[in-house]
C-alpha cells in the first residue's frame, strides 16, 4: 500500500475518535512554524526527526550529553547532517543538569518538547542502575518542570514496549496492565508514564507518551541486534541468537516512527469527559494520551536474521543461547488507537527495511 493512501484521511478532514470528535490538523501548517525542543538530538531516532522538522520549516534546540553507552562517533556523524541548518541550536549538556535545563528552557522558550533522550538498553540496566535513574527519572523531571514553567503547548515523551513485562496477551495493547515491569529501564518507562500524567493533571499542559516498538534502519543504534548481527556476519563471527531463536518482535522501520511522532507532535491531546474507566491511554482529567507506537505485525526473529543473511550474501554462523534475564520472547504493537487518531500508517516491510541498512552500512563503514 503507497504510504500516502494511508494518510488521506487525516488529511482531508474529520474523523470520528473512540470518545472523542475532533478536526485533526494537518502534519504541517503553512505559515506559522513552531520552536521544537528535541531531547536525545544526537541519537537514531532524535536525530532523523530534527531532520524532518527542519525540512518543513519548523526551528530546532537539540540536546544531548553524546553518552559514550555507544559510539561517540557515530553520534556525530549524524549530527553533522543538522548542525550547520540555520534553524538548528546545538546545546551539549547531561539533561539531568537541572540549572541547565533550567536555562535553555528559559532561553528558548520552545512551543513544544519532544523527549527522546534516555539511557537505553534493558541488559544495560543489570549492570548499571544509576545511569537509568539519573537520566530517565532525575532528567525527564527536569524536563516536566521546563515545559510547566515555560507553558509548552505539548509535550511527546518516549516510553517503551518493555513496560509489558511478561505479559502474554498478543498483540499488546494499551489498555492492558503495566504494573510488573522485569527490567529497571521498563520501570523507569512506565514512571516517565506516571509522572507526565500528573503533570498534566495538575498543571493542564498536553503530554503524549509512546510506546516505542522495535526501532531499525540506517544510523542505528550499534547496541541492537541488526547492527550487531551485521557487524558480526561480515567479520566471519558468530551471532548471539537469545532464547534458541524463539523470539518475535514488532520491527519498526525508523521512517515510519518519525512520521508517527510528527503527527503525534502536531496533535496535542485534550481530556476527555467521558472517557472509559478500562482505557488508561486517555484521561478524564489530563490533556493526556499514551499510544503504542511501532509495526502492527509480529515478525519473527529467525526471519528477520534469514533476511539480513539474504541481502549479506553470507549465511550467519548461530550462536543459540537461553533467554537473558530482563528480556522478553515476544513484542506485538496493537496500534489502532494511534492509527484512529493521527492516521499512523506503518507501512515498510522488514525486506526493504533491512535491505537499506545494509546498503547504509555498507557505505557508513566503506564495505
Amino acid at each position: 500500500m503507497p504510504r500516502d493512501s494511508c494518510f488521506l484521511q487525516i488529511k482531508n478532514g474529520v474523523r470520528s475518535l473512540p470518545n472523542e470528535s475532533t478536526i485533526l490538523k494537518p502534519l504541517k501548517k503553512e505559515t506559522n512554524s513552531m520552536k521544537v525542543l528535541i531531547t536525545g538530538s544526537a541519537g537514531f531516532i532524535g536525530n532523523r526527526v530534527s531532520q524532518r522538522l527542519l525540512e518543513r520549516g519548523d526551528k530546532v534546540i537539540g540536546i544531548d550529553n553524546l553518552s559514550p553507552y555507544y559510539d561517540v562517533e557515530l553520534k556525530k556523524s549524524r549530527l553533522a547532517q543538522v548542525k550547520d541548518h540555520e534553524n538548528y541550536t546545538e546545546a551539549c549538556f547531561d539533561m539531568a543538569d537541572r540549572e541547565k535545563m533550567v536555562a535553555i528552557f528559559e532561553e528558548h522558550r520552545p512551543d513544544r518538547v519532544i523527549n527522546l533522550a534516555a539511557q537505553a538498553g534493558v541488559r544495560h540496566s543489570l549492570i548499571a542502575p544509576h545511569d537509568y535513574v539519573d537520566t530517565n527519572l532525575v532528567g525527564f523531571v527536569n524536563i516536566l518542570e521546563g515545559c510547566r514553567q515555560t507553558h509548552v503547548e505539548h509535550l511527546v515523551f518516549a516510553s517503551s514496549s518493555s513496560v509489558y513485562g511478561t505479559n502474554e496477551d498478543m498483540p499488546f495493547s494499551v489498555a492492558d496492565k503495566v504494573d510488573h515491569p522485569i527490567s529497571l529501564y521498563a520501570a523507569s518507562k512506565r514512571s516517565n508514564e506516571l509522572m507526565a500524567h500528573t503533570y498534566s493533571h495538575l498543571f493542564g499542559f498536553p503530554s503524549t507518551g509512546l510506546r516505542f516498538f522495535t526501532v531499525y534502519g540506517p544510523w542505528g543504534r550499534p547496541d541492537m541486534a541488526l547492527f550487531l548481527f551485521t557487524k558480526a556476519i561480515l567479520a566471519g563471527e558468530p551471532i548471539d541468537v537469545f532464547n534458541q531463536g524463539n523470539m518475535r518482535r514488532s520491527f519498526t522501520y525508523i521512517d515510519d516512527i518519525v512520521e508517527g511522532v510528527i503527527r503525534v507532535l502536531d496533535n496535542p491531546p485534550t481530556a476527555i469527559a467521558n472517557a472509559k474507566d478500562e482505557l488508561p491511554s486517555n484521561s478524564k482529567t489530563a490533556p493526556f494520551r499514551v499510544y503504542n507506537i511501532g509495526s502492527d505485525e509480529a515478525v519473527s526473529l529467525m526471519r528477520y536474521i534469514e533476511v539480513l543473511e539474504e541481502n549479506l550474501g553470507i549465511e550467519a554462523k548461530k550462536n543459540m543461547l537461553p533467554m537473558q534475564p530482563g528480556d522478553v520472547a515476544a513484542t506485538w504493537a496493537d496500534v489502532d488507537d494511534l492509527k484512529s487518531a493521527v492516521g499512523y500508517c506503518p507501512s515498510t516491510t522488514v525486506e526493504e527495511g533491512v535491505k537499506n541498512f545494509v546498503n547504509w552500512y555498507k557505505d557508513y563503514y566503506g564495505i
